[in-house]
């Protein structure tokens, strides 16, 4: 247990060094070279096959594994590997923009985000995915990261972030990946199933005033989306918001129609600002949790060390 607190309190740190400090440039950042380490390997891997995208994933967690061990630092591993100050500050610019009437610079802005073609985006539908993107990527590049941490230290966090690269480079629907990235897809399912919940939680514990609108509509929608994990996060920031996300959206040529998740008038640009603040406050609440696990392992170490005094 003590154990277990002080990694709490070294997860609280890595948070709280990526408030102030954001993430590394690009070019330096250890994430960004390992999704170029594994673009490579994908020209040695590939192939229409499920076994070799096995081995392409298994290779790249024990990277991530490894990484961890070399980093040792729990606080530096989730530093590294988080980036809610980034999310909320790109996404908070194109809510601006959109609401400001720059329409189209908040499209040319939105691909930094999500993957959907903004080309036919109307206000709304940039809002819409705005919101979106924060509550997945709430899920993917903060409380996951951190939930890993806790469970297995700097290695934890590392191999999490690797999963989560390998989903977003393979992780496709499409004829080149279908069974190439069937794993990282379902190793990435797997890997956020808890941290979707946590969140949705932490949502509900933010905007109290419909913490039971947040509970339902995850229970009652988000069932429908074809994600396991995104379709908690959307429908709970959808609830609290009071709005309804989802529906029909476009990948280049591929047109989804997705489930509706919440029940509301469509987003507006003003909700981007909403939804940035309740999932700031939500990481809040996370790092207050981890602290106050942190000082409660360190009052029962100084009673334990009293006791023993005696």
């Amino acid at each position: 247990m003590n154990r277990l607190a002080r990694r709490c309190g070294a997860v609280a740190a890595g948070l709280l060094l990526d408030r102030l400090a954001g993430e590394p440039p690009a070019e330096a950042h250890p994430v960004a070279w390992f999704g170029r380490l594994m673009e490579r390997l994908e020209g040695r891997f590939w192939a229409d096959s499920r076994r070799r995208g096995i081995a392409y994933t298994v290779v790249g967690v024990v990277v991530g594994i490894l990484a961890g061990r070399l980093v040792r630092s729990v606080t530096t591993a989730v530093a590294l590997t988080v980036a809610g100050r980034q999310l909320r500050r790109v996404a908070a610019g194109v809510g601006k923009a959109a609401a400001g009437g720059y329409l189209a610079r908040a499209r040319s802005e939105l691909p930094a985000l999500v993957g959907r073609d903004p080309s036919d985006l109307d206000a709304s539908g940039v809002a819409a995915a705005v919101i979106e993107s924060v509550a997945e990527n709430s899920v993917d590049a903060v409380v996951a990261p951190a939930f890993w941490a806790v469970v297995a230290g700097a290695p934890g966090a590392l191999a999490y972030r690797a999963v989560n690269t390998m989903d977003a480079m393979v992780g496709h629907r499409n004829d080149r990946y279908h069974r190439f990235g069937w794993t990282a897809a379902r190793l990435d399912d797997l890997a956020n199933y808890l941290p979707a919940r946590i969140f949705a939680a932490l949502v509900a514990a933010v905007a109290p005033e419909r913490a039971r609108e947040v509970l339902a509509t995850v229970r009652r929608d988000a069932p429908a989306h074809p994600s396991p994990n995104a379709g908690i996060a959307e429908a709970a920031v959808a609830a609290a918001l009071g709005r309804e996300l989802g529906g029909p959206l476009r990948y280049g040529p591929i047109f989804e129609n997705r489930p509706s998740l919440g029940i509301g008038p469509r987003p507006a640009p003003v909700d981007v600002a909403r939804a940035v603040d309740i999932a700031d406050r939500a990481e809040r609440v996370l790092l207050a949790v981890l602290g106050l696990a942190w000082l409660l392992g360190a009052a029962r170490r100084a009673s334990t060390a009293a006791r023993l005094a005696t």
